[in-house]
């Protein structure tokens, strides 16, 4: 499906300018939810934004992230595998659920980073070299006032033509979320030096820590 090996001269190019590369420098979100205030528990956050790898390893660096977990959104229980997902034809996305404290993270917060450095949210069915509807860009809310932040934020950057191409990022319920394989969990932690994860993952951390230094979190 994807992942081969990459000749070492293609990946230091590759490296060079994923690394020169600016993340999308984008307004704070209009609409919002405030931030809790006591202990207020945790809440889920669902998006896919291509790959798993490289959103999951944005997130596990975001401050007030508790636990991220790769898997699969926007199909079946009974389709939801890696070879399966792969063909295309599931409905299911590449997907992150993403666990946080409401008090220390909002959840447009966490919106602003995933449109900024986690993914382009202006490629239709594809993300870097990745191609299929199951590497599309999604947010799947998990009630309404998910959904009028997601929706609030998309028609703001759309007025303010951030980008330079229209945002194609789909807003759909969340109708269930279906852990992927154990192989794919923390990926990067334990793959940090193959070629797909140089090159199209690792420069997101890296966009991170420069563009959210507040929200950055060492491992």
């Amino acid at each position: 499906m994807r992942h081969h090996p990459i000749p070492a001269v293609i990946a230091l190019l590759g490296i060079t300018a994923m690394a020169s590369a600016a993340a999308a420098s984008l307004p704070d979100p209009a609409v919002d939810t405030p931030l809790a205030t006591g202990n207020g528990g945790v809440q889920t956050a669902v998006l896919a934004g291509g790959c798993f790898w490289g959103v999951e390893g944005v997130f596990e660096h975001v401050k007030g992230v508790t636990r991220v977990v790769s898997g699969y959104a926007g199909g079946s229980a009974d389709t939801a595998s890696y070879r399966q997902v792969g063909s295309g034809r599931t409905g299911h996305a590449e997907s992150v659920r993403i666990t946080y404290d409401p008090a220390r993270i909002s959840y447009g917060q966490l919106l602003k980073v995933f449109f900024s450095v986690a993914h382009d949210p202006t490629e239709l069915n594809r993300q870097g070299p990745d191609s299929g509807s199951q590497y599309r860009s999604a947010i799947f809310y998990v009630d309404a006032e998910q959904k009028r932040v997601a929706e609030a934020y998309i028609g703001q950057l759309q007025r303010t033509r951030v980008f330079a191409h229209p945002i194609v990022t789909q807003v759909a319920p969340l109708k269930g979320f279906y852990d992927a394989e154990a192989y794919h969990q923390d990926y990067l932690v334990h793959h940090p030096t193959q070629p797909y994860v140089v090159i199209n993952d690792l420069p997101k951390i890296s966009n991170l820590k420069q563009q959210f230094p507040s929200l950055y979190v060492g491992q």
